[in-house]
This record gives C-alpha cells, structure tokens and sequence, in this order.
C-alpha cells in the first residue's frame, strides 16, 4: 500500500512505465465528504426529485471528483495533443501526415474548429506538439515506441494538468490516429479489425478495408502467441499503448492519471481519445471513473468502446472532428449542471411546500 498523498505523487518524473502502473494500483477515489453534500442537497432542490435528469449526475460527479461542494465551473481547460504516426506509410488515411503540423499551427492561430468552440464555451485551449518530425514506428513491423519514449509521451501529458481546473477536456490531433485507435480497441476488447475500424478523415471503399486489414495485421503482429514477441502481459493496457498508440494517446493517457491525482475531473473527446483512456480501465478498472465521454463519435467503434467501458456519451451530434471539438461543447452541460445544484433555493428557502 503507498502511503504517499495523491498530491505529492506525479507522472511528470516517470522515466519507464513501471511507474505509472505503481501510481495506477493506488488511484486516490472520490471525496465521499463532497459526494455525501451533494446528495443530501438534490433532493431539498425546488423541483420533483429526478426531474433534471443526467444534469443531477453530473453535478454529484463534478463535486466528488473536485473535491468540493458545490462544484465550480470558472475554470474550464482543453488540452489538445499531436503527434504522428508510422503507420500512414500503409496507406490509411486520406491525408499526408505533414498535415499533423498544419493543423497544429491553425490552432495556434485560432483558425480551427475547436478555436471558434473554445471561445463560445469560454474554455481555455492549450495544444502539446509531440515530436512531430519523429513519426512514431510502423506498427505492422515492430513496437509503435519504446517503452522510453511512451513513458517520455506519458509524462509530457501529466505535466499539463495544472491542479485547481474545474474540468479537463482532453482531445488528439494527429493523421492516422483512428487506425492505432482501432488497433487497440481490437488489441483490448477482441471483436474483428472491421468492426473497429472506420472512416477516419474519409476513407471508405477498398481503402477502408486496406486499413481495416492493417488493424488486423498489426494486432495479430503483437499478439501474445506472435513468433517473436516480447509483450509481458497480454492485459497489460501500457504494453499495448506503448505497441499499438501513438505520442498524443500516451499523453493524454498520461493526462488522465495525473487529473485523478490533483483532483480535477476529465471530459473525453471522441473515439480516439477514449481508446487512449481505455488502456488504464482494462487493465486497473475504475481507473476512468473521473472521466465522462463527451459525445458518440460517428466512428463506428466508438459506440461499442463505450459499452465495453460502461460509459454513457452525453450527447451524440455525428461528430468525429476530434480536437476537443465534443468535449468543449459538452463544457455547456456541466455548467448547467453545477449552476442547478448550486444556485437553485431549497423548498425552505423558497417557501415552497415538498411533497407530503
């Protein structure tokens, strides 16, 4: 048992994955003392118990989670990650992988979609470059990185998360992203490599199947009975990160670890960014239990990644943008959440009669 307090523990120093599988065996929980304030409030709430719906979840979650109550939500941040990926050399994607570093310079200058979002939402955007002109390895011939540089990626994401926002919206750009996205997906859950592979930036026909067969190939390349492999443990969620992912899925893995340790709650984006955050739950279940998925992306194994996690999107607009796009909008819903359980009279103070 590690006795050190969540707030002095930290992935911005790990140098080899063995130290973030120690941080994630003792995963701080939620403050009870806040989720026990939020739920004896609800009810005294001017409204029939219930009547807000999945508001009044997300609410109790924001205090448990922030360890707080009531919640707050002044302080709400993205975090984009980018990186490249090897496995474009197969033919995945319907766009160069130089476009990885022209999107990033778009953030920059604010001519994106998240950019137009962000400042609806009034979030602050953040965007992390990960070696961009180091694509990481193609995985259909070897391991994606090595353990190194997906410890270096998952540090790089723990060292964003600044204690004290209110939630942390996680998204990915990065050209073929959604074929490493299926990669792990298929790794993780089984299932078939058509099944979790989809359109991407638009690919469809013949080249979808192509990239649907990289999924296959890849996996079956890295599988446990594989003819020289080394992977240690087949449910080892980091082994196959660091097989299967890329720099931006390590580091917003990375990121997620690091928000349960300082207390600020995690909004996924979409598809690949969920599967990123699926690495830790498969292997050390409850360790998402801090984060709630923004939206159902039209990717098509999107919707059965958030079966197998048990998570429920809280809106489902066909968007499969990535960027952060779904997780700043979602940023609208826990406002009103947190500014319902915090904000509304109780029957007493009201002067209005409950039910008998």
């Amino acid at each position: 048992m590690n006795d050190t307090p969540s707030s002095a523990r930290t992935l911005k120093n790990m140098t080899g994955l063995d130290d973030a599988r120690r941080v994630l065996e003792t995963l701080p929980g939620a403050d009870k003392a806040a989720a026990a304030a939020a739920a004896a409030l609800e009810p005294r709430l001017t409204k029939p118990a219930g009547s807000l719906g999945r508001l009044e979840h997300l609410s109790a979650w924001l205090a448990a989670w922030q360890g707080r109550h009531p919640p707050r939500m002044e302080n709400a941040r993205a975090q984009v990650f980018a990186g490249n990926h090897g496995v474009v050399a197969q033919g995945v994607s319907a766009f160069p992988a130089e476009v990885t570093a022209q999107m990033v310079g778009n953030f920059k200058a604010g001519g994106a979609a998240v950019n137009q979002l962000c400042r609806a939402m009034d979030v602050e955007l953040k965007v992390e470059a990960l070696d961009l002109e180091t694509p990481t390895a193609d995985f259909t011939q070897g391991p994606a990185m090595s353990e190194a540089e997906c410890a270096n990626a998952m540090a790089r994401g723990a060292a964003v998360v600044e204690a004290g926002t209110d939630v942390l919206c996680l998204g990915e750009m990065g050209i073929g992203n959604t074929t490493a996205a299926a990669a792990l997906c298929h790794a993780l859950y089984g299932g078939t490599a058509a099944g979790w592979t989809g359109p991407g930036t638009g690919v469809g026909g013949e080249v979808l199947n192509h990239k649907a067969g990289v999924v296959g190939l890849a996996v079956d390349r890295h599988s446990e009975n594989a003819v020289d492999n080394d992977v240690k443990d087949s449910s080892d969620g980091l082994e196959t990160l660091r097989r299967l992912g890329g720099r931006e899925l390590a580091a917003i893995a990375g990121a997620v670890i690091e928000a349960r340790l300082k207390k600020v709650p995690v909004m996924l984006d979409g598809y690949v960014c969920t599967a990123a955050a699926a690495v830790l739950e498969r292997s050390w279940p409850g360790a998402l239990d801090h984060c709630q998925v923004a939206h159902v992306s039209a990717e098509p194994g999107h919707q059965v990644l958030l079966e197998k996690l048990d998570k429920k999107a809280i809106f489902n607009l066909g968007m499969r943008l990535g960027e952060a796009s779904g997780a700043v909008l979602a940023v609208g819903v826990l406002r009103a959440a947190a500014a319902c359980h915090g904000g509304m009279a109780t029957f007493d103070e009201a002067g209005v009669a409950d039910k008998e």
